[in-house]
């Protein structure tokens, strides 16, 4: 393959509230363009394949896995990732909570843990049901420690730390 230049298309990202306009390659994933263009580091690569989540980012409002998604599909979205969550030194409830609840081990997972959370609750507050939920034609839901097992359970913590990541969601809830 010598000799053959890569496929690279522009896009805009607006990624934790600043507007970019990027040249990427277009196998390029939204996490290796976050990460190595932009230097937004939070967003972790643990699996590459989508099975981890270590890598989930907000893509226009809605969890993602980021290692999945190619950037050059997402010109004009809005990405906000863990450096955007919280607003400068004044860290947001759930980042507060997961510290509170040691809902962290070695913080690996954290970022990704945190980003899907955010997403979650607002999945829940929409009131879109999970496995977990009793009623799935009900219009609300309350989000027990089952649902937000359940509604996690894509981010893995190799620490073991998902009591205390259930807590401290919990107490964002409440």
């Amino acid at each position: 393959m010598d000799g053959i230049a890569p496929v690279t298309a522009e896009i805009a990202l607006r990624v934790n509230g600043a507007d970019h306009r990027l040249t990427v390659d277009t196998r390029a994933s939204l996490l290796d363009t976050l990460r190595e263009q932009l230097g937004l580091t939070g967003s972790k690569k643990g699996c590459d394949h989508g099975q981890c989540g270590a890598c989930t980012i907000l893509l226009d409002g809605r969890r993602t896995n980021s290692c999945l998604a190619l950037a050059v599909a997402h010109d004009g979205a809005e990405i906000v990732t863990i450096e955007g969550v919280g607003d400068g030194d004044d860290l947001h409830t759930l980042q507060q909570a997961f510290i509170d609840h040691d809902a962290f081990q070695c913080g690996y997972c954290t970022p990704g843990q945190i980003c899907s959370a955010l997403g979650m609750l607002g999945e829940a507050l929409a009131g879109w049901p999970s496995a977990a939920s009793p009623d799935l034609a009900a219009e609300t839901c309350e989000l027990t420690d089952d649902e937000i097992r359940d509604r996690m359970s894509g981010n893995l913590c190799r620490c073991a730390a998902y009591p205390n990541i259930v807590a401290a969601v919990r107490e964002v809830v409440r």
